[in-house]
């Protein structure tokens, strides 16, 4: 399994790093550019997040009927172009349009609807883990080069890395990406359409989720550079010092988060955790009268950011339906995106006309709201799957299999002559959806 999903990981991860190495030191460097202000560098921060909400659920049908690998291709060369656009800049304007270019290229989804595609649910929290230890990892890689790299050198620098970075992806894409099996479902063409996305309880809850989630991602990378230069004195170039710690620790709350959240089936519990670090985390950076104690209150934020990382894709694919993949989680990183850019916009405007400590508790209000609505999700390890081979069946009476209780959806993998049967074992058995298929 880790041959076949570790290169799309890779380029996914690459793409995050691109995203990521600029974030250390971006809000500080585009507070000095001609014209900027609080606000137009929290829209700059926040703006590749518009174009990303806005291209997420096309980018992801255009998957379900053109393919994920030209649909991936195609997102490569809008953001290679994005970053030329922001390394050339020397005004706010032209960096803040460069960060919309970026953005265009909404194929995160895309990548992890493939990933789906290619292993079985049974070990794709697996596969999602190891997407999400790459993306930790591109994460981690990011803060620490990020500011020394930008410190020392310039930003324009990051985004020259970041196309090449997007040149090496593309190569990896045509050379090491296997092609995903063949899938035919059941379903009508009306049942692909977006509102039986949007009624969907469980996909919503995680949509929201995930706004929330990469929101405060987006604030956090906001107010802390600005914090530790102009409240505690810190250079850019010396940022690495909040960072490293940040991203140890981060590091390390990954694996146990994805061992109880997985192989446990501790998801909920762990995501819980997580918001509980992001209000105590931001109570604790508000209300530092030190470096030290922000330096604690950032290094919180991090491990509860990596705690959900390794769990949020999985945790959707789980909840979407095989013919809605593309769609659904094109919802869901839609909704992340929309987070990430009222993030920013939210961080520059109360970093401007209030304070840390209004944020603080703004953020701990929302977080209380947030632990009500994971704790309604279904555990998505109550769904099963059955895997069997066509020449085991009768498949002229799988249509009859519509009438089970508790058969949430099948279809055929025709790349490997397989009919696969997801259902709710708390409503139905193995031995009962066989008996209708004898």
């Amino acid at each position: 399994m880790f041959k076949t999903i570790f290169p799309l990981s890779l380029i996914i991860s690459l793409r995050f790093l691109g995203l990521f190495i600029v974030l250390p030191v971006l809000s500080v460097y585009a507070l000095h550019l001609e014209g900027s202000n609080e606000f137009l560098v929290g829209i700059t921060i926040g703006g590749y997040a518009l174009t990303q909400m806005l291209l997420q659920i096309p980018f992801g049908i255009m998957s379900d009927k053109i393919g994920r690998k030209i649909t991936i291709f195609i997102g490569l060369v809008i953001f290679l172009a994005g970053s030329l656009v922001c390394a050339y800049s020397d005004t706010i304007y032209g960096l803040m349009i460069g960060r919309f270019l970026q953005g265009a290229a909404a194929i995160g989804a895309v990548g992890t609807a493939m990933i789906s595609d290619m292993v079985k649910e049974e070990v794709r929290g697996h596969a999602m883990a190891i997407m999400g230890g790459c993306i930790a990892a591109s994460f981690a890689i990011s803060m620490m080069l990020g500011s020394l790299i930008g410190g020392y050198y310039g930003v324009d620098k990051l985004f020259f890395i970041t196309a090449a970075l997007s040149i090496f992806s593309m190569i990896v894409l045509y050379t090491k990406v296997p092609n995903p099996p063949k899938i035919v479902h059941h379903y009508g063409a009306d049942e692909t359409e977006l509102k039986h996305i949007l009624k969907d309880r469980n996909l919503m809850n995680m949509n929201i989720t995930n706004m929330l989630q990469k929101g405060m991602m987006t604030l956090a990378f906001m107010v802390i550079p600005i914090i530790m230069v102009q409240e505690f004195g810190f250079a850019k170039k010396e940022l690495w010092m909040v960072y490293l710690p940040a991203m140890l620790f981060g590091v390390l709350a990954m694996g146990p988060s994805a061992i109880l959240g997985e192989k446990k089936h501790r998801s909920k519990e762990m995501l819980m955790i997580g918001v509980a670090l992001f209000a105590i985390s931001y109570v604790m950076m508000g209300y530092a009268k030190s470096a030290p104690w922000f330096i604690v209150g950032v290094v919180i934020f991090f491990i509860g950011f990596n705690m959900h990382e390794p769990l949020m894709q999985s945790m959707a694919s789980k909840y979407a339906k095989v013919h809605q993949k593309g769609a659904a989680l094109g919802v869901f990183n839609t909704f992340g995106y929309a987070g990430t850019f009222i993030g920013g916009v939210f961080g520059g405007y109360f970093l401007q006309h209030f304070g840390i400590m209004e944020i603080a508790w703004v953020i701990f209000i929302a977080c209380i709201g947030w632990l009500f609505l994971i704790a309604a999700l279904k555990n998505p390890s109550l769904n099963k799957n059955l895997y069997l081979p066509f020449s085991t069946i009768d498949m002229t009476r799988t249509l009859h299999l519509s009438h089970v209780k508790g058969v949430v959806e099948w279809y055929k993998n025709e790349s490997e002559a397989l009919l696969v049967i997801k259902y709710d074992s708390q409503a139905t058995d193995k031995e009962t959806i066989l008996a209708v298929l004898e």
